[in-house]
């Protein structure tokens, strides 16, 4: 098929938008300036919408939402739409919160459901994790999440579609990606969102109010120290009790999980998932830098009034080694008998024989059928079909070679060559 040409973004600092989005963001300002990003203020809002008063748990959440309000406040440097953005955002999670608490009071019985040997791929993005993840998620005989799902895994009371209707809540993440795809046109070069697009369950530990997640949509320093100090094998469990939760309500059967912060989390993740097939995926990392960074300031214009490249540049070039010697030093703590490292050129140059190799240590049939059902979405979903992004250093002041100096412990560790 014919691919558009690879465009440059030339906006970063100062994103320009379409008449339609521009006053949309305009006319939301002084409506913005009225919330309060406390964990007081929200938790309020969330009781009132959902009408329940019980967020579960032992309340030690409080202080991690104290934490990131704090950081977002002082140090996000969030526009007027990026306030009311994460106002939104917070106060859906806490009504999650309420509605997952709710749902396992009335249903005890959901911690007896079982997450049964999950497949979890593990990776940075930019890695193929995103196309093995939609692959995989392809098969019928396996349970993935999708957006809608993600956002909001339990419906609100008298909100359940009746037979044949649309889920109120499907409805709500077309609306907002309908939003993010007008406000950023060229995100989905980089990465494609739909209602329907298959997830990752780090919005699900973000329900518990502890996720790298929140360090991608706003500059959260604080925050990010609070995260990296802190045992994460808590909020993995809740998020594994959330999964419980949806399985009970909309079935399914084996799942097959993805997310980039478990690459800095195996032991916490191996004590989630002990009967668990793991899938690492690795790739050139000054090549996955300069491609992810370029993606969080381009998307930054969401939340920040004045993203600052620079600052995202080394913010994150930082960040990311911290979580591939992270990945380096525990890879180990994953049983071998149940992990695939898949390199990035391996998997582009037979993706289906990849996808084979992790079902034959995963145990799961690769029928002719799940061969069809996985063709069946390449050709609807063909990869570049919106063409590409000019990745370039200088925007961010990244110096690659300095890079390659620095990240050379993995490269050596995983046996990957330089693709720059």
């Amino acid at each position: 098929m014919s691919r558009p040409n690879a465009v440059r973004i030339t906006d970063f600092t100062d994103p320009v938008f379409s008449p339609q989005v521009a006053e949309i963001r305009d006319a939301v300002a002084p409506f913005a300036e009225t919330l309060e990003l406390t964990t007081d203020a929200l938790s309020t809002q969330a009781q009132a919408e959902t009408r329940l008063d019980d967020f579960g748990g032992d309340g030690t959440w409080r202080e991690r939402l104290d934490v990131l309000t704090g950081s977002l406040r002082s140090e996000g440097g969030l526009s007027p739409f990026g306030r009311m953005s994460n106002h939104a955002m917070l106060v859906g999670l806490l009504k999650n919160r309420l509605l997952v608490a709710d749902l396992l009071a009335r249903h005890p019985e959901i911690h007896d459901v079982e997450i049964v040997a999950p497949i979890v791929i593990c990776g940075l993005p930019r890695t193929g994790t995103t196309h093995l993840h939609n692959l995989i998620s392809a098969d019928a005989n396996l349970r993935s999440l999708p957006y809608w799902e993600s956002l909001e895994p339990v419906p609100l009371p008298g909100e359940e579609p009746g037979p044949g209707g649309e889920d109120p809540r499907i409805a709500r993440c077309k609306l907002a990606c309908d939003f993010i795809d007008s406000s950023m046109p060229l995100f989905k070069r980089m990465h494609e969102m739909t209602w329907n697009h298959v997830h990752e369950e780090i919005q699900l530990l973000a329900i518990d109010l502890s996720t790298m997640l929140f360090e991608t949509t706003a500059n959260v320093p604080t925050w990010r120290a609070y995260y990296q100090a802190h045992d994460q094998r808590p909020h993995y469990e809740y998020m594994k009790t959330v999964l419980r939760a949806i399985t009970f309500l909309r079935g399914g059967q084996r799942w097959v999980l993805k997310s980039p912060q478990h690459l800095e989390q195996f032991p916490a993740l191996v004590e989630t998932f002990p009967d668990a097939t793991f899938v690492v995926t690795h790739r050139d990392p000054v090549s996955v830098t300069i491609s992810m960074v370029t993606m969080l300031a381009y998307s930054s214009r969401m939340n920040c009034e004045h993203p600052d490249p620079l600052a995202i540049g080394s913010g994150w070039s930082e960040r990311l080694e911290a979580m591939l010697r992270s990945c380096a030093e525990f890879r180990n703590v994953l049983p071998a008998e149940r992990t695939v490292d898949v390199r990035f050129d391996e998997f582009m140059a037979d993706d289906i024989a990849m996808v084979r190799r992790i079902y034959e240590v995963a145990n799961q049939p690769f029928t002719d059928a799940t061969h069809a059902q996985m063709n069946a979405f390449m050709a609807t979903h063909p990869r570049g079909k919106f063409g590409g992004v000019v990745y370039d250093f200088a925007d961010f002041g990244i110096d690659p070679d300095e890079r390659y100096r620095s990240l050379a412990f993995y490269l050596d560790r995983f046996g990957l060559t330089r693709e720059r």
